[in-house]
């Protein structure tokens, strides 16, 4: 079987929880992590632990995503691993919200996902080898109520990596969304005592994603769900 590997990792949208766990599982993998955020002040430790190097970016502004795979392909290579697990919320009353922040939403949550695939298959389509993988959630084939906006983004998200994936498949590019379909658990948000077992380990979505990644390319999926298992659905 042909099973597919990887070099150079990069995780825009990086944090303390899944994003911390992919990171921590590429570097077990000798995989090389970089990390982009807007605020990268918060990474320092994780970046100590695993190696990883931080940039500041706005994945909403496509000059900042245009110099962030710049700086990293100058610093340790083209990037044949991406991962986008950035997004925003709007919350509220549907005739309560501001449309500045509805825009500002969806461009973090969709927007930003098309511009940093564009410059990750821009990379990969010469070597016709990478993977490209989306962070999506619940609202990804869900509205829920007074959440319009994230619906809308992460709607837009999962159309995008289907729209990749049928078109980047076929040239050896595996591009997957993956719906998170529950709460993430942290440091700073448990289960209540009530509900065990109500919430997703985020090694064990990372884990998912390192089996999708691992997949030969003569059996590869576009899409998994994820979800605790005493989580209705």
């Amino acid at each position: 079987m042909d099973i597919p590997s990887y070099k150079i990792a990069l995780i825009v949208g990086a944090g303390e929880g899944l994003s911390a766990s992919l990171a921590r599982l590429f570097a077990r993998e000798n995989i090389q992590v970089a990390l982009a955020a807007r605020k990268i002040e918060k990474l320092g430790a994780l970046c100590h632990e695993t190696g990883a190097r931080a940039y500041a970016c706005n994945a909403a502004e496509a000059d900042d995503v245009e110099r962030l795979f710049g700086l990293v392909e100058r610093e340790f290579g083209a990037p044949d691993l991406v991962v986008y697990n950035a997004s925003a919320r709007a919350r509220g009353t549907f005739v309560d919200l501001v449309p500045a922040d509805v825009a500002q939403s969806i461009m973090i949550s969709a927007f930003g996902g098309f511009l940093v695939a564009q410059q990750a298959a821009k990379r990969m389509l010469p070597s016709r080898h990478g993977a490209i993988l989306f962070t999506g959630a619940s609202a990804s084939v869900k509205g829920y109520a007074q959440s319009a906006p994230f619906a809308m983004g992460k709607f837009g998200l999962r159309g995008l990596a289907q729209s990749l994936a049928r078109e980047l498949s076929p040239q050896g590019i595996h591009v997957a969304h993956f719906v998170i379909d529950g709460g993430i658990r942290s440091a700073a948000r448990t289960e209540a005592s009530d509900r065990p077992d109500s919430m997703l380990d985020p090694d064990a979505i990372a884990l998912s994603y390192w089996n999708v990644l691992r997949q030969p390319r003569s059996a590869w999926t576009w899409e998994m769900e994820l979800r605790p298992w005493v989580e209705k659905f």
